[in-house]
């Protein structure tokens, strides 16, 4: 148990709370496919290999990826975001319904696909990825209405999480509205950025960079701990948050908060398979967290427990409360 941050009994009383929180997630709504097979031959029409696919399977990707992880927490989920008016919309918002998110804030847009990243993985090595995608803004009516949904969704929960991946759901428009509507209602904020945005994320309760997003918000190489903590409170003052969280893979993460104290929670992860939607993972359950009364630090390292468990599986995933109490205890025992 990490008693440093949450005792064993701190933690069962938060994780039991998760089932009564609520939770919306704006952004950038994604499906991941993913073709497996295996590779015998190079093909005669060019020099490359010829998979020959054996299965396909279907994962969320970006505001999706973090609906599905707080509903598997047990929390009510609701996602706002778009979808185009094509098959792949339909499986994602299909697969959402059976994993228990409200998906009642999402719209069809016409003439915009789902944003949609196919992978093809030849024993277990990734060959070539295929992304199909529309990344302009969204047209100012569509925009408008979104923010009306997202409106409608924060008077009902108790925290905003935003997923930016740059696909053009989240703007500066769209977040300057959002944004105000969540702090006049008092609710939380929650922010997994794109660098090209830091300037409309002010006031929020946490924003979780990685390294390269902290490196480009602030203008300067992060190259050791001296960069990291200049970086650090650079961006904690200049977004006014109330905790900056810089996520740095196997590393760990590292807290800047607004009341001058510093925490850097060492990942716990043993095994490293695919860090792919590991900051899903993390904004989500950091999100719950809040939302179930623990303190930045506590949340922090639940969610960093939550990722060192998802990073151990091929592809995004989700995590449970049992999977994160047993990593908790794993920790202990170690």
């Amino acid at each position: 148990m990490d008693s440093r941050h949450v005792t064993r009994e701190r933690l069962a009383e938060l994780l039991d709370r998760f089932g009564r929180c609520r939770v919306a997630i704006l952004g950038d709504m994604m499906l991941d496919r993913y073709v497996w097979g295996g590779v015998s031959r190079i093909s005669p029409e060019a020099p490359v290999p010829v998979v020959e696919v054996t299965r396909e399977t279907v994962r969320f990707g970006g505001a999706a990826n973090v609906a599905e992880n707080v509903a598997s927490l047990g929390a009510s989920a609701t996602v706002v975001g778009v979808v185009g008016r094509d098959d792949h919309a339909r499986v994602l918002t299909s697969l959402l319904t059976e994993r228990g998110v409200d998906i009642s804030k999402v719209l069809e847009v016409d003439g915009r696909p789902t944003t949609t990243k196919t992978r093809i993985i030849a024993h277990s090595q990734q060959v070539v990825r295929a992304d199909r995608e529309d990344t302009r803004p969204l047209s100012a009516d569509v925009a408008s209405r979104l923010v009306e949904l997202a409106a409608q969704a924060i008077d009902s929960v108790d925290v905003l999480v935003i997923s930016d991946y740059g696909k053009g759901v989240v703007s500066e428009q769209t977040l300057g509205a959002v944004l105000e509507q969540a702090r006049g209602a008092g609710k939380l904020v929650c922010v997994d950025p794109k660098e090209s945005h830091f300037g409309s994320y002010r006031g929020v309760t946490a924003i979780t960079p990685n390294l390269k997003e902290a490196a480009g918000a602030v203008g300067f190489r992060i190259a050791g701990d001296e960069d990291l903590l200049r970086a650090g409170w650079e961006l904690r003052k200049r977004l006014d948050a109330e905790c900056v969280i810089i996520t740095r893979g196997e590393e760990g993460m590292s807290l800047f908060m607004k009341d001058g104290e510093h925490a850097h929670l060492p990942t716990v992860a043993r095994e490293v398979f695919d860090v792919t939607g590991a900051g899903d993972t993390v904004i989500g359950v950091l999100a719950v967290a809040l939302a179930a009364g623990a303190t930045m630090v506590e949340a922090a390292a639940v969610a960093n427990h939550a990722a060192g468990v998802v990073i151990r599986e091929v592809g995004t995933a989700s995590v449970t409360t049992d999977e994160i109490a047993g990593s908790f205890e794993d920790a202990e025992e170690e």
